[in-house]
């Protein structure tokens, strides 16, 4: 069975246009890349499937930064607008870019909300590929709205190679593969927790072939 276990990180302030994000960082001993993980919603960058990604992206010679979104910092759990959270996660990818990660290739992505904010962000951000883990495609339906909009045009929107891995019974809804989109089906739901191994398998196998990394992991 594979620990999901990450040793505490350092951390770093990271200056945005709506306060002040924290960066967890895990540099990779010789980095070959890079790459920056968003939070859920409502979660912290503590969930069992960032910190098991984080684990073996760090074996594959990828320097990681968990990013805690300024709100989130600040000790509150309603999220803010999108474009909030994207302006600030494009400020705090700049100052990564300029520091720990420099100009190594880069992953970004990021466990449901998070996830959501890699792919509007991608090409802005400079990305070479992008991971989603279980990205919300669809909010479950409720008594005031019977059918909400599906966020497939975030998805759809990506260019670059990317990697959905999703529950199998993800109240959120199954995300199509598309033209350079992987989606990978794991036992469990939203939160990923069920097969961890498959979560970091999936993960682990995709990455070298997104950033041309022969022989990583």
């Amino acid at each position: 069975m594979t620990s999901d276990a990450v040793a505490v990180a350092p951390t770093l302030e990271l200056e945005t246009p709506h306060g002040p994000a924290r960066a967890h960082l895990h540099p990779a001993p010789r980095p070959r890349a890079g790459m920056v993980l968003g939070h859920g919603a409502g979660g912290s960058v503590t969930a069992r499937d960032l910190v098991a990604v984080t684990r073996v992206a760090r074996e594959a010679g990828i320097s990681v930064a968990l990013l805690e979104q300024p709100y989130r910092v600040a000790g509150r759990r309603s999220s803010p607008p999108a474009h909030h959270l994207d302006r600030a996660w494009l400020a705090a990818v700049e100052q990564l870019r300029a520091g720990l990660l420099g100009d190594l290739p880069l992953v970004v992505g990021g466990r449901s909300a998070g996830a959501r904010v890699a792919c509007r962000t991608a090409a802005e951000s400079g990305a070479t590929a992008v991971l989603c883990l279980a990205f919300p495609l669809q909010p479950p339906p409720t008594k005031f709205n019977a059918a909400p909009a599906s966020r497939l045009i975030e998805l759809d929107g990506v260019e670059l190679p990317t990697l959905v891995v999703q529950g199998a019974g993800d109240r959120f809804g199954l995300p199509p593969p598309g033209p350079t989109r992987k989606v990978i089906i794991v036992a469990g739901d939203h939160r990923l927790t069920r097969d961890l191994d498959a979560v970091t398998d999936a993960v682990g196998d995709w990455l070298p072939e997104a950033l041309g990394l022969a022989g990583a992991g």
